[in-house]
């Protein structure tokens, strides 16, 4: 077995934690493709009869349980986690100020919650509104994307230059059309009982949660936070991760009740299980930028201890309140980093250590635009709608669980091989 540093590895003789120039690693860029596969391919999969999809094939609905789709978000969370020390590493390693470099994070954890919250309001009336709800919910979905998007094609050198400066005013020109236009979509939106997103007097922003994005949002916050403080710290991410989970008990028990922030965000669930998930990816992304786990055994041994570790306290943790997705549970947690971790291990090996980087590859390629492609697959339903073809569309999953199964699988093929594709041609989602 090589012992070796993997080609895309930072410079092992950079500090811990900050890679010395930005860099995709493949195995995260693998996981990430493969979980963003599976997340488009149950939530399609979800739109299918219950008399046809197994109850395995769906969140566990019960006390205690859960599936392979329960482990989808926070594997995701996870992922958002390892990403952390190349995404911030690199601007800290540049001598990006600090104060800049929490602007950033400010910045992109207020687009992802807005964002959320307008996913969580993708169902408008259209009596109320006088326009269809169908078409809402696409503009909102397409104008998002425009938003956030950033056009930079391959360019011969001899044009680079102006190109550039070309293709940035016109992302810039769209980033702000989207933005407009999502403001107007926010304004306009009414539900079935008349309420808005946002009212201005009084001022108010309706939402029930944050959405997926929105907890997402969160999660990366207080993951980015962490890692300014302790960077590649491991002792003081590993306890930070700890006491993340300890604001669950203590949110169940009423250590927050009437804390001011209790009344925005849930502080033992969001800001303290789901981001646990996240720090506790950062924890394990530290192996792959400190100098003292720069070969293949040092960074495999870190990782079984990791799922051990990780399997042991949801084991021991499970009779307090079992494992619970909605919940967010601390035992639920716990299983999805070992699970999450072992899978990274497996894509480590694959993508890069051994000659089988080719398996890996494809889910790599279709993890370095999963933003745009979540957009897509959470447009898809208001755009079958509008077009007309939802009997069409449903009616491919009918027969059976294998044409279900079939047509998931197609979706989720389809919308990463078009991310792909326009990741290639400079097409590319910027937070």
């Amino acid at each position: 077995m090589p012992a070796a540093t993997p080609p895309s590895a930072p410079d092992s003789n950079a500090p811990a934690s900050v890679p010395a120039r930005p860099v995709r690693i493949t195995s995260i860029d693998a996981l990430r493709g493969l979980v963003m596969f599976t997340m488009i391919y149950v939530n399609d999969l979800a739109g299918a009869s219950d008399k046809i999809v197994p109850a395995w094939m769906k969140h566990f609905h019960g006390k205690s349980g859960m599936t392979f789709v329960d482990l989808v978000f926070p594997a995701f969370l996870f992922i958002v986690g390892m990403s952390i020390p190349f995404g911030l590493g690199s601007r800290l390693s540049k001598g990006e100020p600090l104060w800049k470099i929490i602007l950033h994070v400010a910045v992109r954890t207020l687009s992802l919650l807005f964002i959320g919250i307008l996913m969580v309001n993708e169902t408008p009336s259209s009596e109320k509104m006088g326009w269809s709800g169908a078409l809402w919910a696409t503009l909102m979905y397409f104008s998002a994307i425009l938003a956030f998007c950033n056009i930079s094609p391959p360019q011969k050198p001899a044009t680079a230059a102006s190109r550039k400066r070309a293709f940035h005013i016109v992302s810039l020109a769209l980033r702000l059309l989207g933005l407009g236009m999502l403001v107007y979509l926010a304004f306009a939106f009414r539900g079935e009982d008349g309420h808005r997103i946002i009212s201005i007097a009084p001022f108010s922003i309706h939402t029930e949660w944050y959405g997926i994005l929105g907890l997402i949002g969160w999660a990366y916050l207080v993951g980015a936070m962490v890692f300014l403080m302790f960077r590649g710290h491991r002792a003081a991410l590993l306890g930070c991760a700890v006491l993340l989970l300890c604001l669950y008990p203590a949110d169940q028990h009423g250590a927050f009740n009437g804390f001011w922030l209790a009344q925005y965000v849930g502080i033992g669930a969001t800001l303290g299980s789901l981001a646990s998930i996240t720090v506790a990816g950062l924890l394990l992304a530290t192996i792959l930028v400190a100098p003292d786990t720069s070969t293949v055994w040092s960074r495999t041994r870190f990782t079984l201890l990791f799922i051990a570790g990780s399997a042991a306290g949801a084991w021991l943790l499970h009779g307090l309140y079992g494992i619970n997705k909605n919940s967010a549970t601390p035992s639920w947690c716990l299983w999805a980093c070992a699970i999450t971790a072992a899978l990274w291990l497996l894509s480590y090996f694959l993508a890069d250590v051994s000659r089988l980087g080719f398996i890996a590859r494809p889910f790599a390629v279709a993890g370095q635009n999963v933003f745009l492609a979540y957009l897509i697959s959470e447009m898809l339903p208001s755009t079958i709608d509008l077009l007309h073809l939802d009997n069409w569309y449903g009616g491919l999953a009918e027969p059976n669980l294998a044409h279900a199964v079939a047509r998931s699988a197609g979706c989720a093929v389809v919308i990463l091989c078009l991310t792909a594709g326009l990741n290639r041609v400079g097409f590319r989602l910027k937070l």
